[in-house]
């Protein structure tokens, strides 16, 4: 018997590849997840897009084998969102390089805080906010327009995400130790962090190799820890990050016609996925103020969920396939190809 004839429905890749990981999900249009595997990350802006469409050609090959499918089984659909599209001309240049992988029949690529955003509601209108190493936001309405920004950080007048905020913490950090900023709990709790008696030895760590400055990122929570124990200075910069992302979304609400509308607000990323209360808060009472109807809630499931729901929406499964696909994504682990 043929692998077509095996199949109950069309079959569809569903890919999502952020700054740290990438999942590629091969499931049916039934919502029956086939192959589920995680790999590095695949930013094109990071690893060039060259390298980061070998690294998706990889993962989408052990997808199939881990189904038990050869590469060329028929499949239907490929929804890839990348980190790292946030131009027009980045999201054309991928879109080709893609296309050119022989994946699938049809495909769409697009920034993943769009698979955010769909993974967080079914509402056609919509604004996802992720703010993890980095910020971006979307948004859609439901006449097909959409918002977003260009998200290249200071250049594009962007502020926050952990890794903004982590540098913050280590800045006020060295300026309170040295005497040209304020006391902050936030020099101690540096410096206990990474277990050196000072500051100073941190900033020396840092800079002659002995600590690694992959480590920088820790000092996000570090900063909220401070926040939330009643740090002036920490609580000075998570109001700043409440205020940025407040923003992002308004602004994207007032482009798309929607203040006015119960519209749905997804929240993801590493920062927000924690849900510290004094950004949480500060935030929703932020968008409440500006849009009484908005519905806020912070994404739980992996946003390769919303690339798949795409996919399902472009193949016009049914309604049952969506829930299908939902609650076995929420049950299944990839297999770490990484």
């Amino acid at each position: 018997m043929s692998e077509r004839s095996e199949l109950t429905g069309q079959l569809f890749l569903a890919i999502d590849g952020g700054n740290s990981k990438t999942d590629v999900v091969l499931a049916d249009a039934d919502g029956r997840v086939r192959g589920y595997v995680r790999g590095p990350g695949s930013c094109p802006q990071v690893i060039g897009l060259d390298t980061a469409v070998a690294l998706l050609d990889r993962l989408v090959g052990a997808a199939l084998r881990e189904a038990g499918m050869s590469p060329s089984v028929p499949v239907a659909r490929a929804e890839v969102y990348l980190s790292g599209l946030d131009l027009p001309e980045e999201v054309e240049a991928a879109a080709k390089a893609v296309a050119q992988t022989g994946w699938a029949e049809s495909y769409r690529l697009d920034n993943d805080t769009f698979a955010l955003m769909r993974a967080g509601t079914d509402s056609p209108d919509a604004i996802a906010v992720v703010c993890g190493a980095g910020i971006n936001c979307v948004g859609r309405s439901a006449d097909g327009r959409t918002a977003r920004f260009p998200a290249l950080g200071p250049i594009s007048g962007d502020w926050g995400g952990g890794l903004h905020l982590a540098s913050l913490a280590m800045w006020h950090a060295a300026r309170a130790e040295d005497g040209r900023g304020p006391a902050t709990a936030l020099a101690g709790a540096v410096a206990a962090h990474f277990g050196q008696a000072s500051v100073h030895d941190v900033i020396t760590g840092l800079h002659l190799g002995s600590l690694s400055q992959d480590r920088m990122i820790e000092l996000s929570e570090v900063l909220f820890t401070a926040a939330g124990q009643g740090d002036e200075v920490a609580r000075r910069v998570v109001a700043r990050q409440a205020t940025e992302i407040t923003s992002l979304v308004t602004v994207a609400a007032d482009r798309l016609g929607l203040r006015e509308e119960p519209y749905a607000v997804v929240l993801g990323g590493g920062v927000l996925r924690a849900r510290h209360p004094l950004l949480q808060d500060a935030v929703d009472a932020g968008v409440k103020a500006h849009s009484s109807k908005a519905r806020l809630t912070v994404l739980a499931q992996p946003p390769v969920v919303g690339a798949g729901l795409f996919a399902l929406d472009a193949l016009g499964a049914a309604p049952a396939a969506a829930a299908a696909l939902r609650s076995a994504l929420e049950e299944a682990r990839p297999l770490d190809q990484r």
